[in-house]
């Protein structure tokens, strides 16, 4: 019996494990992205180059806006 108990018990700590460590990551990513977006101003600025467009600052404001804006629509979901 000891021997079931002991199995049981460390399947239960691997799915506690796997459970809190996959909240806890998905936490830190979220906080990570939302201090550190991936697109900033000059990317954004080095793209509409490359697209051929003149970037003038009130286009990237509306821009930088418009993808702020999203994402936090998206974090309320």
């Amino acid at each position: 019996m000891n021997m079931g108990l002991a199995i049981t018990l460390i399947i239960l700590a691997l799915l506690v494990g796997a459970v809190a460590g996959f909240f806890g990551a998905r936490a830190y990513m979220k906080k990570y992205f939302k201090d550190n977006p991936p697109v900033n101003s000059d990317m954004m600025r080095a793209m509409m180059v490359q697209m051929g467009q003149k970037p003038s600052e009130k286009k990237l404001h509306q821009m930088m806006s418009a993808m702020k804006a999203q994402q936090a629509k998206q974090e309320k979901k």
